[in-house]
């Protein structure tokens, strides 16, 4: 028995990276899988079989997080398809970086859309369904600057903060309804992007970092399955920080 089975699990922007890595430790952990992208296209499909090969149903839905009707519709299918939803994780998201005095309002609205208002969207259509079966849990992946800010992201940084409060207000709202609601914040975390970067900014990154070295996308899913599983039963409205100690 796994921590989370029988349980299912819907993941936003999930075909690959720390989405995809969440979906493979909740399945290997027991739970149901639906998962959305974009578009689900060989890395998607990759990913959907992957999970098969684990034992636990798995679907993956075509969706645009950003849209509040096609969010509406594809939690429906997810119902007809699972009967249950017991995890929600917004995970959708994207950067469009740049300095305040040079930021489009289509870069603006893009990053604001996609990564905050997708978890409105999802948190306002799965959230009947968690009060008719009694408890759920809700997850929304922020990040450190969206703690602490950064320089040239004030749009991404202000989604991330908003993801964090938004948690903190579900988690007062539905608390009653045995709804909880939390907030993961990676800091610097080893992915291909990260990867990418000249090796003497790797470097200056990781000297700041206590534990000395990147995250991995296993370090998220571990923090996010002690939240998806009744571990944590008696913890909501929380941000844990996953950063090897970079912001104390």
């Amino acid at each position: 028995m796994g921590l989370l089975t029988g349980k299912t699990a819907l993941i936003t922007g999930a075909a690959r990276g720390i989405g995809k890595a969440l979906a493979i430790k909740f399945a290997q952990e027991g739970a149901n899988i639906a998962f959305t992208d974009l578009v689900i296209d060989e890395n998607g499909k990759a990913t959907e079989q992957e999970i098969a090969q684990l034992g636990v149903k798995v679907k993956a839905y075509a969706s645009n997080a950003a849209d509040f009707a096609q969010t509406a519709e594809v939690v429906k299918q997810v119902m007809e398809d699972f009967g249950r939803i017991d995890i929600l994780v917004n995970n959708a998201g994207i950067t469009k970086d740049g300095l305040m005095l040079k930021m489009t309002e289509a870069q603006w609205d893009a990053v604001i859309n996609v990564n905050l208002k997708s978890a409105f969207n999802f948190i306002h259509a799965c959230t009947p369904i968690m009060m008719r079966q009694r408890g759920g849990s809700i997850i929304n992946m922020s990040s450190v600057v969206g703690v602490h800010g950064n320089a040239a992201q004030c749009n991404y940084a202000a989604s991330k903060a908003g993801l964090i409060a938004l948690a903190k207000s579900i988690g007062q709202e539905m608390g009653s309804r045995g709804i909880r609601a939390n907030a993961i914040a990676p800091g610097f975390i080893d992915t291909p992007m990260t990867q990418a970067l000249p090796e003497n900014i790797r470097a200056e990154w990781i000297k700041k970092i206590p534990l000395r070295r990147g995250g991995t996308v296993e370090d998220i899913a571990n923090v996010a399955t002690f939240l998806a599983s009744d571990l944590s039963s008696y913890v909501t409205g929380q941000v844990i920080q996953v950063d090897g100690g970079m912001n104390m």
